[in-house]
């Protein structure tokens, strides 16, 4: 079977379930994650025969995707912030809303010297490494209350070559942050915390309801800043003087958000 069958095979055995856009997207992650392509080296190589090995693994992704299930979970990575990372379905799949503030970061902490940076609910890691991979000067510390979370984020630092220093730990707590039996003062302190207010699940995609973990996501409708609220109280004992965070919120929640930031005596 060559590359250009193979691709109409899984354009048609799809067609059923997704749009266009979205089954090209899959064919183009299948295809650079079994072969290395490009896209437009999937069209040079549209005459390429493909083994029948390939085909069977393809088939099997396929027959996944049809149950809603994340490709990302199916291949057991995905990409982010130009990284490659390891997920499972006991992190959240990173999205590019978190790329942007990741690279918020790193542009805000440019000319600054040696720094420590926090990634309070650390998941994958996504966020941790990439700024630890952007801004070597920085020691970067994660926490997260779940240890599979954590399993995956050594892991994923471990892919990238760089040294992270983790913790598992409850931010609902009241306990002492403590890594190797020190208090760590941090300059900059990053959270992309659950935020998803529950009665929002209806405007979710199936997939992400199945698969993703409710841990990571939802919040009750009646406290739903209550992760940043957290933060921001921990914040006072473990944030340098001049020291920021930086927040993925719930863009209904913004107004919110800034009154409790406020209340909490930060500015800006």
């Amino acid at each position: 079977m060559t590359l250009k069958t193979l691709t109409t095979k899984i354009q048609q055995d799809l067609a059923s379930y997704y749009n266009n856009n979205e089954i090209w997207s899959f064919t183009n992650i299948i295809y650079e994650y079994f072969f290395g392509y490009s896209r437009i080296e999937i069209s040079l190589n549209s005459q390429k025969e493909v083994s029948g090995a390939i085909v069977k693994k393809v088939d099997m992704v396929v027959e996944k995707l049809k149950n809603q299930e994340p490709i990302q979970y199916i291949l057991g990575e995905t990409e982010f912030y130009g990284l490659k990372f390891l997920v499972n379905k006991d992190v959240l799949i990173p999205r590019p809303e978190t790329e942007e503030l990741v690279d918020w970061v790193i542009k805000e902490t440019s000319n600054l010297e040696q720094l420590n940076i926090l990634d309070i609910g650390t998941g994958s890691g996504c966020i941790a490494v990439s700024v630890a991979k952007k801004i070597s000067r920085a020691n970067v510390y994660a926490i997260d209350v779940s240890e599979k979370a954590l399993k995956i984020a050594k892991k994923n630092v471990l892919k990238n070559k760089l040294k992270i220093i983790f913790a598992k730990y409850d931010i609902l707590s009241n306990k002492d942050l403590l890594f190797d039996n020190e208090k760590i003062k941090f300059d900059i302190i990053i959270s992309n915390p659950p935020y998803v207010k529950e009665l929002e699940q209806k405007l979710m995609s199936k997939n992400v309801l199945k698969h993703e973990p409710d841990l990571a996501l939802f919040v009750s409708n009646t406290n739903p800043l209550l992760f940043y609220d957290k933060i921001c109280s921990f914040a006072k004992n473990y944030l340098n003087k001049n020291g920021k965070i930086y927040f993925e919120i719930n863009e209904y929640l913004s107004k919110e958000m800034i009154e409790l930031a406020e209340k909490h005596n930060f500015t800006n």
